[in-house]
Protein backbone atom coordinates (compact mmCIF):
# COMPACT_ATOMS: atom_id res chain seq x y z
CA UNK A 1 0.00 0.00 0.00
CA UNK A 2 2.74 2.54 0.81
CA UNK A 3 4.74 1.78 -2.72
CA UNK A 4 1.38 2.92 -4.69
CA UNK A 5 0.82 6.08 -2.62
CA UNK A 6 4.62 7.05 -3.16
CA UNK A 7 4.42 6.45 -6.90
CA UNK A 8 1.34 8.83 -6.91
CA UNK A 9 2.88 11.39 -4.67
CA UNK A 10 5.84 11.40 -7.13
CA UNK A 11 3.80 11.45 -10.03
CA UNK A 12 1.97 14.11 -8.93
CA UNK A 13 5.05 16.21 -7.47
CA UNK A 14 6.54 15.44 -11.39
CA UNK A 15 3.43 16.91 -13.08
CA UNK A 16 3.20 20.00 -10.37
CA UNK A 17 6.91 20.71 -10.27
CA UNK A 18 7.41 20.37 -14.18
CA UNK A 19 4.33 22.18 -14.90
CA UNK A 20 5.56 25.24 -12.82
CA UNK A 21 9.28 24.84 -14.09
CA UNK A 22 7.90 25.27 -17.83
CA UNK A 23 5.64 27.83 -17.42
CA UNK A 24 7.81 30.00 -15.18
CA UNK A 25 10.86 29.27 -17.44
CA UNK A 26 8.48 30.72 -20.33
CA UNK A 27 7.57 33.69 -18.42
CA UNK A 28 10.96 34.32 -17.30
CA UNK A 29 11.97 34.80 -21.24
CA UNK A 30 8.92 36.43 -21.98
CA UNK A 31 10.03 39.26 -19.40
CA UNK A 32 13.62 38.70 -20.32
CA UNK A 33 14.72 37.56 -16.78
CA UNK A 34 17.05 34.79 -16.00
CA UNK A 35 15.61 31.18 -16.89
CA UNK A 36 17.05 30.07 -13.89
CA UNK A 37 15.58 32.54 -11.25
CA UNK A 38 12.29 32.78 -13.46
CA UNK A 39 12.00 29.04 -12.22
CA UNK A 40 13.13 29.09 -8.69
CA UNK A 41 10.18 32.08 -7.89
CA UNK A 42 7.47 30.03 -9.90
CA UNK A 43 8.68 27.21 -7.27
CA UNK A 44 8.71 29.65 -4.57
CA UNK A 45 5.21 30.96 -5.44
CA UNK A 46 3.41 27.59 -6.61
CA UNK A 47 4.86 25.79 -2.84
CA UNK A 48 3.85 29.08 -0.68
CA UNK A 49 0.12 28.35 -2.47
CA UNK A 50 -0.05 24.78 -1.74
CA UNK A 51 1.44 25.26 2.24
CA UNK A 52 -1.36 28.15 2.21
CA UNK A 53 -4.03 25.83 0.64
CA UNK A 54 -2.79 22.41 2.67
CA UNK A 55 -2.91 24.66 6.24
CA UNK A 56 -6.48 25.98 5.05
CA UNK A 57 -8.09 23.00 4.31
CA UNK A 58 -6.60 21.14 7.22
CA UNK A 59 -8.34 23.84 9.87
CA UNK A 60 -11.43 23.54 8.72
CA UNK A 61 -14.16 23.01 11.50
CA UNK A 62 -16.29 20.51 11.61
CA UNK A 63 -19.89 22.66 10.46
CA UNK A 64 -20.36 22.95 7.03
CA UNK A 65 -22.85 24.89 5.57
CA UNK A 66 -26.26 23.17 4.18
CA UNK A 67 -26.38 22.82 0.29
CA UNK A 68 -30.07 23.65 -0.32
CA UNK A 69 -30.46 26.94 1.60
CA UNK A 70 -30.35 29.14 -1.27
CA UNK A 71 -33.89 29.39 -1.86
CA UNK A 72 -33.79 30.89 2.21
CA UNK A 73 -31.04 33.27 1.26
CA UNK A 74 -32.14 36.90 2.00
CA UNK A 75 -29.18 38.30 0.04
CA UNK A 76 -26.26 36.13 -1.42
CA UNK A 77 -26.49 34.24 1.81
CA UNK A 78 -25.97 37.22 3.77
CA UNK A 79 -29.49 36.30 5.82
CA UNK A 80 -29.90 33.40 7.25
CA UNK A 81 -27.83 29.94 7.62
CA UNK A 82 -28.43 26.94 8.02
CA UNK A 83 -25.70 24.63 9.50
CA UNK A 84 -24.89 20.98 9.66
CA UNK A 85 -22.11 18.94 11.03
CA UNK A 86 -19.44 17.33 8.93
CA UNK A 87 -19.73 14.09 7.79
CA UNK A 88 -16.25 11.87 9.21
CA UNK A 89 -15.59 10.98 5.30
CA UNK A 90 -15.68 14.93 4.63
CA UNK A 91 -13.60 15.59 7.82
CA UNK A 92 -11.20 12.90 6.83
CA UNK A 93 -10.72 13.91 2.99
CA UNK A 94 -10.33 17.52 4.65
CA UNK A 95 -7.08 15.79 6.35
CA UNK A 96 -6.37 14.06 3.76
CA UNK A 97 -6.21 16.67 1.18
CA UNK A 98 -3.87 18.57 3.23
CA UNK A 99 -1.51 15.77 3.85
CA UNK A 100 -1.06 15.95 0.26
CA UNK A 101 -0.86 20.03 -0.48
CA UNK A 102 1.08 20.56 2.38
CA UNK A 103 4.84 17.80 1.40
CA UNK A 104 4.34 18.52 -1.94
CA UNK A 105 4.53 22.80 -1.34
CA UNK A 106 7.53 22.19 0.70
CA UNK A 107 9.27 20.20 -1.59
CA UNK A 108 8.71 22.87 -4.72
CA UNK A 109 10.08 25.58 -1.86
CA UNK A 110 13.00 23.31 -1.29
CA UNK A 111 13.67 22.61 -4.76
CA UNK A 112 13.11 26.60 -5.71
CA UNK A 113 16.00 27.16 -3.14
CA UNK A 114 18.50 24.45 -4.50
CA UNK A 115 17.49 25.98 -7.87
CA UNK A 116 17.49 29.72 -7.24
CA UNK A 117 20.78 31.68 -8.67
CA UNK A 118 21.36 34.28 -6.59
CA UNK A 119 22.12 32.46 -3.43
CA UNK A 120 24.47 29.62 -3.16
CA UNK A 121 23.84 26.73 -1.24
CA UNK A 122 27.65 26.00 -0.42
Amino acid sequence: MLIPALRRFAQFLVVIGGGTAILSGLFGLLIGASVLRSIAVGFYLIGSFLLLVGFLLGNRGPVRSRGDDAAGDIFFGLGSRRLRWATREEQEEAINTSAVFLPIGLVLIIVGIAADSRHALF
